[in-house]
């Protein structure tokens, strides 16, 4: 069992619930929170018992107010502190980037409970999860021009995708504060709840996907659709697409999904994401930072 400073992690009933842990600092994110986001996100995927992991904030005023800008002891706020000749070396990395190219990893599926304000790398973490409800009270802003740097977290990648090229301009252009409501309107998140009731919608999402799926079919489509959606031709889809087909119709899952549905049940599959994943996954060759 992980021992955690600026996060927690809760399990329970196939749903595990990741919370940012800074309340005294509105969530602000650190190299450690980064390092605690990822081993979490290792946890959970080598756990078979998690089926869907929620992401959100302690309390009810931040999901995350971005870069700690004050880290505690001082220090350079959002890169390494040593100079670099080679941008090639790995501390030349942004943190942020390499906390989403995780959680874009994830074999579990990532629901975010946005419950205030999220701007910075608090908005831009969020990107990869795979569905983000907000609270009614949070504010996003992608503030990196107004900070003197530029949009991080692979962001230029995920935010043009979701929300399409003319708004993710001018989000990352103006650098301005928005609300939830323009948020759901321009599609970066999928709904807005009273803050009381945002937790009890993110279960429920979760709840339909552990009680309802297969956990070898969801991690296959979460990985399908995140990784086929920017190839470059529809053949791409097609191969893997196949395959996938191909291997999981002969499955222990698909024989329990077709006489759960003909015998009228819940069903139960045996199929596990740590033993059972196609042997044609990954299919990607995943890129060296250099």
């Amino acid at each position: 069992m992980t021992d955690y400073n600026q996060i927690k992690l809760d399990k329970a009933d196939g749903i595990a619930t990741l919370t940012l842990h800074r309340p005294e600092k509105m969530n602000a994110f650190t190299r450690t929170m980064m390092d605690e986001m990822i081993a979490a996100m290792d946890d959970t995927d080598a756990d078979d018992d998690v089926r869907a992991l929620i992401i959100t904030g302690e309390g009810e005023r931040a999901f995350c107010a971005g870069a700690d800008l004050t880290p505690e002891g001082g220090g350079h706020v959002f890169s390494d502190p040593t100079p670099v000749d080679d941008l090639s070396d790995s501390r030349v990395r942004d943190g942020g980037g390499r906390l989403t190219l995780r959680l874009f990893q994830s074999k579990k599926p990532l629901i975010g409970a946005c419950n205030g304000v999220a701007v910075g790398v608090g908005a831009t973490m969020q990107l990869p999860f795979d569905m983000r409800l907000c609270s009614d009270n949070a504010r996003f802003g992608f503030v990196f021009a107004r900070r003197g740097i530029t949009p991080e977290a692979c962001s230029s990648w995920f935010l043009p995708r979701l929300v399409g090229m003319q708004t993710a301009l001018e989000w990352c252009m103006t650098g301005r504060i928005f609300d939830a409501g323009e948020a759901k309107d321009r599609g970066l998140v999928r709904s807005v709840h009273a803050q009381g009731e945002l937790m009890d919608a993110a279960i429920g999402i979760a709840r339909e996907i552990a009680d309802n799926t297969s956990a070898v079919s969801v991690a296959m489509t979460r990985a399908m659709l995140w990784d086929l959606g920017a190839a470059g031709h529809p053949m791409d889809a097609h191969r893997v697409d196949s395959r996938a087909i191909y291997r999981l119709s002969r499955s222990a899952d698909a024989k329990e999904g077709i006489a759960s549905f003909l015998e009228k049940r819940a069903p139960q599959y045996p199929n596990t994401v740590s033993q059972d994943m196609p042997d044609f996954y990954p299919w990607w060759e995943e890129p060296d930072y250099k």
